[in-house]
């Protein structure tokens, strides 16, 4: 059985404030095809729940999916979806999206 990335992982709470959801929502990443289609549909994730769940570890499991729903694409592509994941967490408060990568 592979083992959860996320198993280790240390909960904390995130500062979500209105500009940290206008940075979410107008953040560009340099992706097409799938991988822009993946990151618009966990952009719409955070942004549909993150302030009703403002932690670390929702936002992760909810990367660690969208990493998971690219593993098939080709290695440029996962590099360029890995770069654009890493802004976002950024974005959100925590830029440690190596937990998952």
């Amino acid at each position: 059985m592979a083992r959860d990335p996320l198993r280790d992982a240390v909960d904390a709470p995130l500062f979500i404030v209105p500009r940290v959801l206008e940075r979410l929502r107008s953040f560009r990443p340099a992706l097409d095809g799938e991988a822009l289609a993946e990151f618009e549909r966990l952009r719409g994730r955070l942004l549909e729940g993150i302030e009703g769940h403002p932690t670390r570890f929702w936002v992760l499991k909810h990367v660690q999916k969208a990493v998971e729903a690219v593993a098939g694409e080709d290695l440029e592509t996962r590099k360029r979806f890995g770069v654009a994941l890493k802004e976002l967490l950024v974005i959100v408060g925590t830029d440690d999206v190596g937990v998952i990568l």
